[in-house]
């Protein structure tokens, strides 16, 4: 019933709206954004979205529901048990 962290594992869920406005559910936190990527981490691994002109319009951390609004160019999961794939995305994400 619960995460390792006592907490519900909540659906995931993408609705997306003339490729401007995104409604994901299942988010468990931001990990970082800014106006032409965002990197969260859902309940089905992380999700990359890239674009232009990004902006969150509204965060619930408690229901982790998250919406972004912008030109939404991309949206990419990333393979949580590549192990090194993953790594080399961050290393490239932060550099």
């Amino acid at each position: 019933m619960s995460s390792g962290q006592g907490r519900q594992q909540k659906d995931h869920n993408i609705s997306m709206k003339g490729r401007k406005t995104l409604e994901i559910t299942g988010v468990k936190q931001v990990e970082s954004f800014d106006n032409e990527e965002f990197l969260l981490e859902t309940e089905m691994g992380y999700l990359s979205i890239r674009g232009q002109h990004l902006q969150m319009k509204n965060l619930d951390v408690d229901e982790g529901n998250v919406s972004i609004q912008g030109r939404v160019d991309d949206l990419v999961y990333l393979d949580q048990h590549s192990g090194d794939k993953s790594k080399g995305f961050f290393g490239k994400l932060f550099k």
